[in-house]
């Protein structure tokens, strides 16, 4: 069967703390809303009985069933262990140590954040054909401007894994500067500051005649938002170690309620004064109160800020230009919506930052806008990204000899020769490494391969060309060539923080057959969603109010709480629609007598 010509491309942002999906719409880009109402869906997963629920009914979970529930997998994406020790204690999952790719113990299970990046890319996909009213089977996919090639490769992996095609791989300030271009149809040279809930990017472009050019980027991918709830959390953390000699991260559930009523002050930061933290205690002992003012907030988040300073420099340095170059800068990312972080690029580049742009939905638009361009419909309009890090091999002496330096354009080629170093030789190792370091051990090792068959002559006669080629996604493509007989070997290069062709072809196989039960079991997760907060409701205002019914009423308005909670334990959801909704008609004369009583109670 082939596909339908003008099935849609969309443009996803997989973000780390919530994730968009949108599309260009008579030439306008827009976030499509998600099966759940809103426009933005939480990067959460949690597992109930071994099956997945995602987005804001998993995100309250993170404070009731922490253990099962996995959030800020972006930052573990084509990571290995050793790169996550400094993070691991600090999540309420456990992540388990080995070689190759994480994997996260969650519910009993070993997963990985792959996977889980396949469970919020595939309910975008839902989302955005329940909008359209069509399939959907492309896409294009952002990434911090400085994920590298085994990040990228893993995003890739985890669309693949979703059911999508990925077209296209875009840094997410270059997606930014395209939706920012489109909308004022300008020109100039702009830096987007790219703080994400779990990633840091900035990005020097310049654009010209509809020309989106990147001169430079740089970033850290392990700073984000989730560090400025991290470093309100430890102060807090600290205080409740000294005041009731508690350890908050000895219970994961604890741990997981207090970053996230750290979050919820941080957001409230953005907008009030003041924000109060509240939190009761493990085994009722207590309640943990503390106001915070801005002040004291933005004191204790500088810290955790600056290294953004050192990379916004960096990028300017690589542009070959100075602050006073530039015409705008730009803001994306939730967290700069905070006064702290607007102050602090303002400072970083002496001007007023843009704030114009709707921090959580620009990114999505632009790569809606790529989308659009792919499939045709934007001729006038060119994106010329680059290559975050440079790539290059292993020379002898443990050396790293770059062949696609760093800020490179792509798509981008480049070869080189070189021999060897032993008599009669007849292989080679070629290890592909990323980074910006003269040794081999300091740098990234992305792939290694043999090439065979090499003439066996004197050391320094045979003639090894080696060749790369990065694509349109910065996904790389190295290939090794006996210049005397011709012989040569070629790879796509596989990270080794990836999953492998059978573990990919194994999920894709379980997923197809696990489609109608995870339908099901939607449909089942979505009733439970419903009518829980008809009986908590219910629950509350009984006990005040049953004096005000006849006894017969009552008793009609207890049993209907008994067969509703017996029908939420079970696993029919008709049946939970059904008891939710008899419940809110024999409840409807509690709620409105309550209200009049209240109303008619006498003023103190």
């Amino acid at each position: 069967m082939s596909r339908a010509v003008d099935s849609p491309i969309v443009g996803i942002d997989l973000g780390t703390t919530h994730s968009l999906v949108a599309v260009v719409q008579d030439g306008v880009p827009r976030v499509l809303p998600t099966r759940e109402g809103r426009n933005l869906l939480p990067s959460v997963v949690n597992f109930q009985d071994g099956r997945p629920v995602v987005g804001f009914a998993a995100r309250g979970c993170k404070i009731t069933d922490a253990s099962h529930t996995v959030y800020s997998a972006k930052r573990l994406l084509g990571r290995g262990f050793e790169d996550l020790k400094d993070l691991a204690g600090q999540l309420p999952y456990r992540i388990e140590p080995g070689e190759g790719v994480v994997r996260i113990s969650v519910e009993g299970r070993s997963t990985t954040a792959i996977e889980i990046s396949a469970l919020i890319l595939r309910e975008l996909k839902l989302s955005a054909e329940a909008s359209l009213g069509c399939a959907v089977s492309r896409a294009v996919i952002t990434v911090p401007a400085y994920f590298n090639d085994a990040q990228r490769q893993a995003t890739r992996t985890a669309g693949r894994l979703a059911g999508l095609e990925v077209l296209r791989i875009v840094n997410e300030p270059t997606a930014a500067a395209l939706a920012y271009g489109l909308d004022r149809k300008r020109e100039g040279l702009i830096a987007v500051y790219d703080l994400g809930g779990g990633t840091f990017d900035v990005s020097i472009l310049k654009l010209h005649e509809g020309i989106f050019e990147v001169l430079s980027t740089n970033g850290n991918t392990g700073l984000g938002g989730d560090d400025l709830d991290r470093a309100l959390a430890a102060v807090c953390a600290r205080e409740l170690r000294a005041e009731h000699g508690l350890d908050a991260h000895a219970d994961l559930d604890f741990w997981a309620a207090l970053l996230e009523r750290c979050e919820a002050a941080k957001i409230r930061l953005s907008e009030a004064a003041s924000a109060l933290i509240e939190l009761p205690l493990p085994g009722g002992k207590g309640v943990y109160r503390r106001t915070l003012d801005r002040a004291e907030f933005e004191a204790l988040v500088r810290p955790v800020l600056e290294p953004t300073r050192a990379s916004c420099l960096q990028a300017l340095a690589d542009a070959g230009l100075r602050r006073e170059d530039l015409s705008d800068v730009v803001l994306v990312g939730g967290p700069t919506r905070l006064s702290v972080v607007q102050d602090f690029a303002r400072q970083v580049f002496g001007r007023e930052p843009n704030t114009s742009m709707h921090p959580d939905e620009v990114v999505a638009q632009g790569a809606a806008i790529q989308a659009d361009i792919l499939a045709g419909n934007n001729p006038d309009l060119l994106l010329l990204d680059v290559v975050p890090l440079s790539l290059g091999i292993e020379t002898y002496g443990g050396l790293m000899s770059p062949l696609i330096p760093r800020n490179t354009r792509i798509p981008a080629s480049a070869q080189e020769t070189f021999t060897t170093f032993v008599d009669h030789q007849t292989a080679v190792d070629i290890h592909v490494l990323q980074g910006e370091r003269e040794r081999v051990e300091d740098n990234r090792s992305l792939a290694r391969f043999k090439l065979k068959g090499i003439t066996p002559l004197p050391a320094g006669l045979p003639r090894v060309q080696v060749q790369f080629l990065i694509d349109a996604d910065g996904i790389l493509q190295v290939s090794a060539k006996d210049l005397r007989d011709g012989h040569e070997q070629s790879v796509e290069v596989r990270p080794s923080f990836g999953l492998s062709d059978a573990e990919v072809e194994r999920m894709l196989r379980e997923r197809e057959a696990g489609a109608e039960a995870d339908r099901s079991f939607r449909t089942l997760v979505d009733a439970r969603t419903e009518a829980e907060p008809v009986l908590r409701a219910c629950q509350r205002s009984f006990p005040d109010g049953r004096h005000l019914l006849s006894e017969e009423e009552a008793r009609n308005v207890e049993a209907r709480m008994e067969t509703l909670q017996a029908a939420m334990v079970g696993n029919d959801p008709e049946k939970i629609r059904q008891e939710s909704f008899l419940l809110d008609q024999a409840s409807r004369k509690l709620a409105d007598l309550l209200v009049r009583a209240a109303l008619t109670r006498p003023k103190v």
